[in-house]
């Protein structure tokens, strides 16, 4: 099934992962992250303390 659709390059899981990004969870999660620089600056854990 997987390589069938490959050769019709993926239409099902190009489609699922359009529907999945669009969901509001994640547009939510990119406004969020958005409002947190430390993640971006690759800052999560401070490495001087732990």
């Amino acid at each position: 099934m997987f390589i069938s659709e490959g050769a019709l390059n993926y239409p099902s899981m190009t489609a699922r992962r359009r529907q999945n990004a669009a969901h509001e969870i994640e547009t939510v999660g990119e406004k969020l992250r958005g409002m947190m620089p430390w993640i971006s600056a690759n800052k999560i854990v401070d490495k001087d303390k732990n």
